[in-house]
């Protein structure tokens, strides 16, 4: 379906030598925590007056300076050489792959966080659980319906941590302007990440792609023009220093460190249900961005639906990691 899928080492991975869904799923939730540190930082900066477009593309540029300067410092300037030249060998497939994967999905976090609270964006992008299988399908992919059932129940648990938002004094317009680019990037994150999975699987084992960091760098590569003409087309006043240091941290926790571990799990397998459990796992994002708001910003608690909301999410969880992966057919 994708090729040959790759272990760490390089060498080809058996169907027998693919890891169980516990450890995908513990990767995922070790990603999902850091990603959060997303959702909390933008509505900081937010509430600070920082332009969205900045966030966006500031992110994406500190992130490319940092994970070239990773990769030199690793394995040499000659690596360095070989991921561009790498990129610029496919330049359409990159742009499209990191332009819509991260440029577009991000810019739409960035814009949904000017709008509604963070852990609101957070759970809003959970629609990319069940954006994610439907990408693959459409992608040429084979999803079971079994994994897509607790898919449902972990969306259910978002519709329900949605649906009381109403209820604390936000209006129709607030929740459009959150939602409808938050659910666009649900669909742009998978699109990317699944090009890129097509991409990792069917590459030499001596590709760059191996290395998750080298792969985050080329999906930058793709998504920074993107993010250079919607700057240029809304043409923001300059960041300032704390934004700067906002789109800093992101840049490192959630662009590098976690960006990096959920490529890699996903990677893992070539299985459809393990892909589609890793990406569910991003579920967590909703209640790292609870905490992170409650912490950081003295956000409230959630009422009585958001705890079932996070509930209905985590029994999502549980069915993905706890169920056998079906047979390869």
């Amino acid at each position: 379906m994708y090729g040959k899928s790759w272990g760490a080492a390089g060498r080809p991975l058996a169907a027998t030598d693919e890891p169980g869904l516990p450890r995908l799923i513990g990767l995922g939730l070790l990603a999902a925590a850091f990603f959060s540190t997303t959702f909390v930082v933008n509505r900081w900066m937010s509430l600070e007056n920082g332009p969205w477009v900045w966030s966006a593309a500031l992110r994406y540029l500190e992130m490319a300076l940092l994970l070239a300067l990773w990769i030199v410092l690793r394995r040499g300037f000659g690596q360095l050489v070989a991921i561009l030249r790498f990129a610029w060998s496919r330049p359409a497939y990159w742009l499209l792959a990191g332009g819509v994967g991260f440029g577009v999905f991000y810019a739409g976090i960035c814009f949904g966080a000017d709008h509604v609270p963070g852990w609101i964006v957070a759970a809003t992008f959970q629609a990319t659980i069940l954006a994610a299988p439907i990408v693959m399908y459409v992608l040429g992919a084979r999803v079971p319906l079994r994994g897509v059932a607790f898919v449902v129940l972990i969306f259910a648990g978002i519709v329900v941590l949605n649906a009381h938002q109403f209820e604390t004094g936000l209006t129709w317009r607030q929740v459009t302007a959150g939602a409808f680019p938050v659910l666009l990037a649900a669909f742009a994150y998978p699109f990317g990440n699944q090009l890129l999975n097509r991409a990792r699987h069917s590459a030499d084992p001596d590709s760059v792609l191996v290395d998750p960091a080298a792969a985050v760098l080329v999906m930058t590569l793709g998504a920074l023009p993107v993010l250079g003409l919607l700057v240029a087309v809304t043409m923001p006043p300059p960041p300032s220093a704390g934004q700067v240091l906002g789109t800093f941290v992101i840049a490192v926790f959630a662009g590098g460190i976690a960006t990096s571990i959920f490529l890699y799990a996903r990677n893992l397998s070539s299985d459809p249900y393990r892909i589609a459990a890793v990406d569910a796992t991003q579920a967590g994002e909703v209640g790292f961005a609870v905490i992170g708001e409650i912490l950081i910003l003295g956000a409230p608690l959630p009422d009585l639906m958001g705890w079932i909301g996070l509930a209905a999410i985590t029994a999502g969880l549980v069915g993905f990691t706890f169920r056998s992966a079906p047979k390869r057919g």
